[in-house]
């Protein structure tokens, strides 16, 4: 059928009224297709491309509620205007909710015809763009699938690279003798870890904006527990978690930051060969919604004064990813060891 034609269905069992309207509505460019009745209405929609049906409220067998509830049942069904000569405004209403996209009253006047007519014109326009509104969302739902699968590729390639350059620093470490050099290469390796962890949450993940950073924080302990047992380290490192979900970079610098603070109290906290136990947790806090990182352990303790051991690298790191979670970094006081908390928005405030 070409393009510029519109089949309109007039269901009614009035065949004088039937023939009016089809003689008016072919008049002004419509094909008109009839019907007497629901089910013979019905059928024809099912077999033939109907843009409008003007239905009427009266039919042999029920009313054209009935039809109306016919049609949700089917997929794309034609847009319904409906038409009777009730006087009762609540049949109207009754017509609207069950799915009419217009009204006419029906009367043997003239202008009948043209409120149908433009009641029909309006139908198809609706219908037009509502399609036109259907195809564009379904359009942007594939192309943010394609997104995310190819980004879910992404992240999946770059954790395989990362864990490539662990490797490579490993085996640069395995070539040299200096144990200072070791020990430095062995914290780029968790380091890099850290980062790569979060990209392997990514590719599994079903939103690759956010990750789970309480389940990646369980699988960065694991990995610094092993790393430390390789290590020689006698520390017990526990985690204790909320469910939280933060954004990409957010996740990517509580990774680090628990990576440094771990490591730093596993080489500073306990005196060589002494054992002793690291803890890790992360709360929300139900006053302001804000998240709290917490990494404490029982051992020589240090209050943020004096020269810190070590480079001062880590030292570095971790105001640095304190600063990017725009977080407030506080040394809490405990009779033994270190208690360090990192407080912060899940959301970025800027």
């Amino acid at each position: 059928m070409p393009a510029s034609i519109r089949r309109v269905l007039y269901i009614d069992d009035d065949p004088g009224m039937a023939r009016l309207v089809q003689k008016a509505l072919t008049r002004r460019g419509y094909e008109v297709m009839l019907a007497g009745d629901a089910a013979g209405g019905l059928r024809l929609i099912d077999e033939d491309e109907v843009h409008v049906v003007a239905l009427d409220h009266f039919l042999p067998t029920g009313t054209g509620i009935d039809v109306l509830a016919a049609l949700r049942q089917r997929a794309d069904a034609p847009p319904v205007v409906y038409v009777t000569a009730s006087a009762e405004t609540t049949v109207a209403v009754e017509a609207l909710k069950a799915g009419a996209i217009d009204y006419v009253p029906k009367t043997i006047e003239a202008e009948f015809i043209e409120l149908l007519t433009n009641a029909i014109d309006q139908a198809i326009e609706t219908a037009r763009l509502r399609r036109a509104k259907e195809r564009a969302e379904q359009e942007v739902r594939e192309a943010r699938d394609r997104a995310e699968a190819l980004l879910a590729e992404v992240n999946h390639r770059v954790a395989n690279s990362l864990a490539m350059v662990v490797s490579l620093v490993r085996l640069q470490s395995n070539t040299i003798e200096d144990k200072a050099c070791q020990a430095a290469l062995a914290e780029t390796q968790a380091r890099i870890m850290a980062i790569a962890g979060v990209h392997r949450r990514l590719y599994t993940s079903s939103d690759v904006r956010f990750v789970a950073v309480d389940e990646y924080l369980q699988g960065l302990v694991e990995d610094l527990k092993s790393s430390t047992r390789l290590a020689g380290h006698h520390v017990h490192l526990l985690i204790e978690t909320q469910p939280l979900t933060l954004p990409t970079d957010r996740a990517v610098a509580v990774g680090v930051l628990v990576t440094e603070l771990v490591t730093n109290a596993f080489k500073y906290a306990y005196q060589e060969g002494q054992g002793g136990e690291v803890r890790v947790s992360l709360r929300t806090q139900a006053d302001d919604g804000s998240a709290e990182l917490v990494v404490e352990d029982d051992g020589v303790g240090w209050d943020g004064t004096g020269i810190p051991k070590g480079t001062g690298l880590g030292s570095r790191i971790v105001r640095s990813m304190v600063g990017t979670l725009g977080g407030e970094f506080q040394l809490r006081p405990r009779e033994r060891g270190t208690s360090i908390s990192v407080r912060f928005s899940p959301l970025p405030t800027h």
